[in-house]
C-alpha cells in the first residue's frame, strides 16, 4: 500500500461504497475497527480516553471481537507467508492469490481443524485467572501492526455513537443478568 494512508486505500476499495450506502451488511451488522478509521454506523470502535464502567464492559467485549479478527488474519498470514510482505504482483493476480489463500484457509479450518489450528495456536481467555493466553501463531509472525489514526471528516459520528451506545447497553445487560459472567 506504500505511501497511501490506510483510510485512503479503504475509501478507494470496492468495499467502501457498499458499506457507505448500507447495501452490504445485514440489519444491525457492523465491522470492528481501530483508531485509524472513523466511527461509522457500520464500523464500531472502542470508547476512547477514560471510559465509564459500562463503557469498559463494552470495550472488553469489543476487544474480544477484535481478537477473533486478529487471530483469523494472523493464522492466515502465518500459514500463507506470502501475505506477510508487500505483494509484488499485478493487481488482478494479487487479488486472485489473496482470494485463493482465503478459500484454502477456510477449507483447512473446516476439513483439518486440529492440524491447521492445533490447540494453543489461537488466543484464548483464561476465565479462572482473568488472563489472555496468546496463540502460538504470534511467535511465527509479528502481530498485525496498528494503523495510523484517520483524520477524515466524519459526518455520521452522532448516529454511530448512538449505535455504539445500543451495543454498550446490550453488553452491560448481559453482564448484569443473573447467571451470566463477563
Amino acid at each position: 500500500m506504500g505511501e497511501i494512508p490506510t483510510v485512503g486505500v479503504f475509501q478507494a476499495s470496492s468495499l467502501y461504497p457498499v458499506l457507505e450506502n448500507g447495501s452490504l451488511l445485514p440489519e444491525g451488522g457492523f465491522l470492528v475497527g481501530d483508531d485509524a478509521f472513523p466511527l461509522k454506523t457500520y464500523l464500531l470502535k472502542r470508547y476512547p480516553n477514560e471510559p465509564t464502567i459500562a463503557e469498559k464492559i463494552y470495550n472488553y467485549r469489543f476487544t474480544i471481537a477484535r481478537r477473533i479478527v486478529e487471530n483469523a488474519f494472523g493464522i492466515l498470514v502465518s500459514r500463507f507467508r506470502v501475505l506477510a510482505k508487500p505483494i509484488q504482483l499485478q493487481e488482478e493476480t494479487a487479488i486472485k492469490m489473496i482470494r485463493t489463500t482465503c478459500v484454502l484457509h477456510n477449507w483447512l479450518r473446516k476439513s483439518s481443524l486440529h492440524t491447521y489450528t492445533p490447540p494453543g495456536s489461537i488466543d484464548y481467555e483464561d476465565i479462572v485467572n482473568f488472563t489472555t493466553n496468546l496463540g502460538t501463531w504470534r511467535s511465527e509472525i509479528n502481530a498485525l501492526p496498528s494503523i495510523a489514526r484517520s483524520r477524515i471528516n466524519n459526518r455520521s459520528k452522532f448516529a454511530a455513537e448512538k449505535l455504539r451506545e445500543k451495543y454498550n447497553f446490550f453488553f452491560v445487560m448481559r453482564v448484569l443478568s443473573p447467571g451470566k459472567i463477563i
